[in-house]
């Protein structure tokens, strides 16, 4: 199987990971692209997904991320219907469970991305300390 003009990089998946640190950490797309060398204008087509990085560029947001390449590598496997979950251990767990809500093959993308969002909601209003 040729994949000539497609991407092995799931831009959509790269995108959305940056957007969602960036904002967590209060950034905006100068401050990532002073802190990653990947300029703005790159970093605003990856967010909206019409960008295609090239290797140096996905290497140096991954590790910016401090998330596994293969996070965002597409599957490639002919014929598999099983994608592996590639995920560090010191990630946040609304990372990890949106892995593998991912990779479950019994939900669309669009609800394993719904079922992400509400878990990472969940999770932030319980996970904080109660006020007393």
């Amino acid at each position: 199987m040729a994949y000539k003009n497609e991407s092995l990089i799931n831009t959509k998946e790269l995108g959305t990971a940056i957007k969602r640190r960036r904002e967590e950490l209060g950034l905006s797309l100068r401050d990532v692209a002073d802190v990653t060398n990947v300029s703005a204008s790159t970093l605003s087509r990856i967010e909206n997904g019409t960008g295609k990085p090239d290797a140096d560029n996905i290497a140096r947001l991954t590790n910016w991320l401090d998330m596994p390449v293969d996070r965002v590598m597409k599957n490639r496997t002919a014929g598999s219907d099983v994608e592996a979950v590639v995920y560090y251990p010191h990630e946040a767990t609304p990372e990890i469970v949106e892995a593998h809500l991912r990779a479950d093959k019994n939900l669309t993308p669009e609800t394993a991305k719904a079922l992400s969002e509400l878990f990472r909601v969940a999770y932030t209003q319980f996970s904080k300390p109660e006020n007393k």
